[in-house]
């Protein structure tokens, strides 16, 4: 339902141990497969303790988390996904705002159960600081953006700080409506928590 970027539990410490213990025995072990893989290999992880899980691999990029990541990179994303289908990543310099992202996951009522579809949406006319992205919504046959998924619309907001980040996301999903429309309005309060 959301997801923020950079994570400060992510230190250089916890992401050591996420390289020593999943990232390099992952590599190992599809290579010892003779599994030759270009692409992305999502990691879903969870810190108990200062000590990485793994609870998921996906070979996709992870939703949400791939829209509050992607507006950090500074550098060609073009460039990055020709490094990795040409085998020329080692070439390849990232480079990463030092600035907060946050998204906000907005959903049909009742998601991930069962939902009402064709509610029409009212967009804001400004949307400072964050980006609207579009999952579950088309068009119908009058032209109105209406709701046709679970998953609706995620809201991405960009600031120096945290809390910046957050208001600009949440500032833009206040100004976003249809009828039975739903999304978490703490996402992000227990990194907040934790940086008092």
């Amino acid at each position: 339902m959301g997801a923020i970027s950079p994570v400060i539990f992510a230190d250089a410490a916890f992401m050591k141990k996420v390289e020593d213990r999943v990232v390099i025995p992952t590599i190992e072990g599809l290579s010892k497969e003779n599994i030759p893989y270009k692409g992305f290999l999502f990691i879903g992880l969870m810190n108990k303790d200062g000590e990485p899980f793994v609870i998921e691999y996906n070979v996709r990029m992870g939703d949400p988390e791939t829209e509050a990541v992607l507006p950090r990179i500074e550098s060609d994303f073009l460039g990055l996904l020709h490094g990795i289908g040409t085998g020329n990543l080692d070439q390849y310099e990232m480079k990463i705002s030092p600035d907060y992202s946050t998204t906000v996951v907005m959903v049909s009522g009742g998601y991930p159960g069962s939902y009402e579809k064709g509610f029409p949406i009212s967009l804001p006319k400004s949307t400072e600081g964050s980006e609207i992205f579009h999952a579950g919504t088309i068009r119908n046959s009058q032209g109105e953006l209406v709701n046709q998924g679970g998953r609706v619309i995620a809201v991405t907001g960009k600031g120096k700080t945290l809390k910046e980040a957050l208001n600009h996301a949440f500032e833009t999903v206040k100004g976003i409506n249809w009828e039975k429309a739903y999304y978490r309005k703490d996402i992000g309060q227990d990194i907040l928590n934790l940086m008092k």
